[in-house]
C-alpha cells in the first residue's frame, strides 16, 4: 500500500496538470521546428531521443540520480547551474524547479529551497518508498511528453502521432533511467550540441511561442 500511495504521489508530481508551467518551454525545440529540422513524427522522435541520450534529458537524469543517492544538495545544485549551457536552459530548469518546490510545500510536503527541477524532484522523492530507477523513468517520461506536446502544437502533429512518438520513446527512457543509476560528478557529461546552440539562438528569435 505504501508503494502504491508513493507511486500515485510521484505520478501527480510528474503529471502535465502539476503547475510547473512546463507547457511554456520547448527546450529549444521551437527553433528546430521553425528551421524545419523537425517537421514530422519521425524527425521529432529522433530529436527527442537524442536529447534524452546526449543532452538535457541525460543531464537531468544524472542529477536526479545523484540527489536520490544522497549526494550533497549544494554540490549538485551548483553542478546543475554550471551545466545549463544557456540562459534560457537555466531559466527553464530553475523556474520549473521553483514552481515544483512551491507547490509541494503548499501540499504539505517538505520545505525545499528553489533549485533546478531535477534537484528539486530528487529531494522531494527521497521521502518516497520507490526504486530510484522508477523515479528517474517517470521524470524522463514527463520531460519527453512535454517536448512531444510542444511539437503537437507547433509542427503541428495530430494527437495520435504525438502519442505514437511518446510510446516509441519508452525503450530509450528505460535505458537512460538505468544508465543514470550510479552517476557521479566525474562521470557526468553531455554532447547535445545542436540543442545547446538552438537554445542560444532561440533567445534572439523574433516571434516566440515558448520561453525556451
Amino acid at each position: 500500500m505504501t508503494n502504491t500511495m508513493d507511486l500515485l504521489t510521484l505520478t501527480q508530481w510528474m503529471s502535465p496538470a502539476f503547475p510547473l508551467g512546463a507547457f511554456a518551454y520547448s527546450h529549444a525545440l521551437e527553433l528546430a521546428i521553425a528551421e524545419k529540422a523537425v517537421t514530422d513524427a519521425d524527425s521529432l522522435e529522433v530529436w527527442v531521443s537524442d536529447t534524452l541520450k546526449f543532452g538535457g534529458g541525460k543531464v537531468d537524469a544524472a542529477l536526479l540520480a545523484m540527489v536520490l543517492a544522497g549526494e550533497d544538495i549544494g554540490t549538485v545544485s551548483d553542478l546543475a547551474e554550471s551545466l545549463a549551457g544557456t540562459r534560457e536552459r537555466w531559466m527553464e530548469t530553475f523556474e520549473q524547479g521553483s514552481a515544483f518546490v512551491r507547490t509541494v510545500s503548499q501540499m504539505g510536503g517538505a520545505e525545499i529551497a528553489p533549485c533546478a527541477l531535477p534537484v528539486a524532484v530528487g529531494q522531494a522523492a527521497r521521502t518516497l518508498n520507490l526504486p530510484n530507477e522508477t523515479v528517474i523513468s517517470l521524470y524522463l517520461h514527463s520531460f519527453a511528453a512535454n517536448l512531444v506536446s510542444a511539437a503537437v502544437r507547433f509542427v503541428p502533429l495530430g494527437q495520435s502521432a504525438g502519442q505514437r512518438v511518446l510510446a516509441q520513446l519508452h525503450a530509450t527512457i528505460k535505458a537512460q533511467s538505468s544508465a543514470a543509476i550510479g552517476a557521479t560528478i566525474e562521470s557526468l557529461n553531455t554532447s547535445g550540441f545542436a540543442a545547446d546552440l538552438n537554445a542560444a539562438r532561440h533567445e534572439d528569435l523574433d516571434v516566440r511561442l515558448f520561453k525556451s
